[in-house]
Order: structure tokens, then C-alpha cells, then sequence
């Protein structure tokens, strides 16, 4: 079967878009007190420092990701850089590289803006996530933009080629 994925940007205030948006917000809160849960609602997303792409498969919303462009602060030396957010493949679609997809996608939307740095935090029962993010490369790092070091969420960065760059 050929491959008929197709990954753009989109608005995230679409219907199917925030059936999954639920999904994923009800999955976290199955983990999370609602203190520890750092999500970014459908409004947030339709900032202009966010991109937002959608997953689709023969039209159906397979999943989405988000990265939100943040300036530098003294976690990241200064340097500015993209926090990826929203991340979220529907389970009937998992296991098909959808999310290795959308976050090499996210990394192509930084690199071509020129940030060279994404980060992201996630927490630590999030298993699948975590074998996603250290299979594309992220490693583990201190905490970033005022999130709470509190045991539950794990820090994850990864240093992008430089714009242009193979």
C-alpha cells in the first residue's frame, strides 16, 4: 500500500482535530493531577509563535504535534528555541512511524525558522513517548521555561542542524 500520509500545517480548532486534542488531555489527566499537566489549550495553538500540523491518512486525522517558538532564557544560554507540544497519534494508528513523522516535521518547521535547539517535557509515565523522543535523538536535560523539576516530568532537548546544513 503506498504511503498516503500527509503532515501539514492546519488550525487545531477543527473538529476532528480537538476529538483527538480530548483524547489526548483525558489520557494525561488518567496520569496527572491536573497541576502536573502543562498542556497547551486549542487557543494557545492558534498563536502566532505556534505551529500546529496535523497528521491526516486518506483524510482521517491520524494525529497532530505542536512547537512553540520561545526566546532564549538561562536554560538555554540564551539561545532561543522551539518547545514541541501536543503531541498525540490516534491509538488505532500507532505503530506506523506517524509520530517519528510529525516530530522530524516540527524539527524542519525550527530549522527553517533557524532554531537550532528544541526542547520538550513530558512525564516520566509516558513510556512511549519517552522511546519516541530518545529514538529521534532527544536526551535528557535540566528544566526549562518556569516548569516545576517535581519527579513527574522528564526534560528532553535536542540540538538541530543548522539551517541549511545536510
Amino acid at each position: 500500500m503506498p504511503d498516503d500520509l500527509a503532515i501539514a500545517a492546519e488550525r487545531p480548532d477543527q473538529r476532528a482535530v480537538v476529538a483527538l486534542l480530548d483524547r489526548l488531555d483525558a489520557y494525561l489527566a488518567s496520569l496527572y493531577a491536573p497541576e502536573d499537566n502543562h498542556i497547551l489549550d486549542v487557543p494557545a495553538l492558534m498563536a502566532p509563535e505556534v505551529t500546529f500540523l496535523v497528521a491526516r491518512r486518506g483524510g482521517d486525522v491520524v494525529g497532530c504535534a505542536a512547537v512553540r517558538r520561545m526566546p532564549g532564557e538561562a536554560a538555554t544560554g540564551g539561545m532561543p528555541y522551539g518547545e514541541v507540544k501536543r503531541m498525540m497519534v490516534d491509538p488505532a494508528h500507532r505503530g506506523q512511524r506517524i509520530g517519528a513523522r510529525l516530530l522530524a516535521a516540527l524539527e524542519q518547521v525550527l530549522a527553517a525558522d533557524g532554531i537550532a535547539l528544541a526542547l520538550l517535557e513530558t512525564g516520566r509515565d509516558q513510556h512511549e513517548a519517552l522511546r519516541l523522543y530518545e529514538r529521534a535523538g532527544y536526551t535528557r536535560c535540566g528544566a526549562f521555561a518556569g516548569y516545576p523539576d517535581n519527579g513527574l516530568s522528564v526534560f528532553m532537548c535536542k540540538a538541530l542542524p543548522a539551517k541549511g546544513a545536510a
